[in-house]
Order: C-alpha cells, then sequence, then structure tokens
C-alpha cells in the first residue's frame, strides 16, 4: 500500500483503504459496489485507483447534472446502472421565507447534528430562495420524522420528484493563476487577491474549509480536485495543476465561486 499512499496526503490514508476494499469486493464477488456520496478530491481517489484497473468501470451520478458531490458505481464491465439504482431522492426545506434566512453551513449543521453522516448528503443547493439537498433515499424517513428546525427556523422537510429540482444560482468562474506554492495561503490570498496575511488570519479563526473540514494550518498542500470554502468570500476548486513556468512558479486551474462580485 505504501506505493499508493505516497501519491496521497496522510489525512486521506483511511479512504484510501476503504476503496482499496471496495475494488477488492467488486474483483471477488463480481458485483457493483455502490459507495456514499463523495465530494470531487474523493472521487479522484477513486478515479485513480479503481481506474487502473482494467476489469472495472466506474459511473457516478449526484442527482443532477452539475453535481458536485457523487455517488460512483465500482462495477464489473457488464454494469450498467440506471438512475434509480444511484438512491438518491431530492429533500425540499419548506420555511417561513419573508421572515427567516438560510444558509448551506447552517443546513448543514443541522442535518449533521441530527446524527446523519455527511456520505448520506449531497449538494445543497437554493435558487436563492428555495432550498434543497440530494439524499441517499434510504434515509430519507429518518430526515423527515427527525428534522423540524435549521437553527431556531421551523422548518418542514418534503421529498420532491427530478422534475421538481430547482435551478441552481450559483456561477463558478474559470481562472489562471500563479503561485509560489501549493500552500494553502498561497493558493487563496492568490485566488481572492487577498494578502497573504489575511489569508492566513482567515485560516487561523477557522473560516477556511479543505473539503468540508476545518483546517487550521495555512500549510496545508492542496491536490487536485480539492475544494476550499472560506466564509463571507465564497469556494474554489482546483481543477488541475498546468505546469511550471520559467521562473519554477505553478500555473494553476481553478474553478471559483466569488461570493463579493
Amino acid at each position: 500500500m505504501d506505493n499508493v499512499y505516497q501519491h496521497f496526503r496522510k489525512d486521506e490514508q483511511l479512504f484510501i483503504d476503504s476503496v482499496v476494499d471496495w475494488v477488492r469486493q467488486v474483483e471477488e464477488q463480481y458485483t457493483p459496489y455502490l459507495s456514499p456520496f463523495l465530494d470531487p478530491r474523493q472521487q479522484f481517489i477513486v478515479e485513480s485507483i479503481a481506474g487502473q484497473n482494467s476489469e472495472i468501470t466506474l459511473h457516478s451520478f449526484g442527482g443532477y447534472e452539475d453535481a458536485e458531490r457523487k455517488k460512483i458505481f465500482l462495477a464489473p464491465s457488464y454494469f450498467e446502472p440506471e438512475q434509480n439504482e444511484y438512491a438518491i431522492t431530492i429533500c425540499e426545506i419548506n420555511y417561513p421565507v419573508k421572515f427567516a434566512t438560510l444558509s448551506h453551513g447552517n443546513i448543514l449543521g443541522s442535518l449533521t447534528g441530527s446524527g446523519i453522516n455527511r456520505g448520506n448528503l449531497g449538494d445543497i443547493i437554493t435558487d436563492g430562495e428555495n432550498w434543497q439537498v440530494f439524499v441517499d433515499k434510504p434515509m430519507m424517513p429518518f430526515l423527515l420524522s427527525q428534522i423540524d428546525s435549521i437553527g431556531k427556523i421551523k422548518v418542514h422537510l418534503e421529498e420532491k420528484m427530478y422534475t421538481d429540482i430547482i435551478l441552481p444560482k450559483d456561477k463558478w468562474e474559470n481562472r489562471s493563476i500563479i503561485v509560489s506554492s501549493l500552500r494553502i495561503d498561497v493558493v487563496l490570498a492568490s485566488a481572492f487577491n487577498l494578502s497573504r496575511q489575511k489569508s492566513k488570519e482567515l485560516i487561523a479563526s477557522n473560516k477556511v474549509k479543505v473539503n468540508w473540514n476545518e483546517t487550521s494550518r495555512p500549510d496545508t498542500t492542496l491536490g487536485i480536485f480539492d475544494v476550499i470554502s472560506i466564509r463571507g468570500f465564497g469556494r474554489l476548486k482546483l481543477k488541475s495543476i498546468e505546469g511550471k513556468t520559467r521562473k519554477e512558479k505553478i500555473r494553476l486551474e481553478l474553478d471559483v465561486l466569488d461570493r463579493n462580485q
């Protein structure tokens, strides 16, 4: 396993072990395996490991075309999944729109605080007023019975059909930047036009997450398909590392969701 680990971060080793187990299960039982919802970095790891196996094919779906979090089928070549086999349903959050405001953060906090695992939850989307969450279908009865508030806001959850998906308002912008290193403080400073000191302060004050997990280390090294969120600023995805300039700087391609534009 050491030769696999060396290509990824140390904190990803437990997930890598899980992926190796999924691959082994498909090989030995010759049956498909459906993953939980995975963030883009986890999807990249699955593709990097399982994609090397010519006996296994990968299929992914997250509930809608532009989904960020997706489930992946690792499967023998004979298997071609139908949409319903991903077991994803839509949960709409009804709340008093005129008197309250919801956010991605407080919705996610309330759902995970109820005991539901992050792997059972896909994207949380909004059109600016309405909110929907993509959910592992077997977990829907639990959510309906357990969730009646988001923070202090009274809500009513309702399962919706795919024909009722709202159109997300978020617009991502593709950007190319040049940085001196892949440290998170360096990339954030360049992507959002901040000083390096301001970037470090945001990280130190627990306002930055990498793949939905808080980080307090400005020297965290980013990798392809990491998703970084900065409270009050927006989010970015590291899409690719394009190479180096003549001065040994690193050229990156990002997708940026800038809340200040």
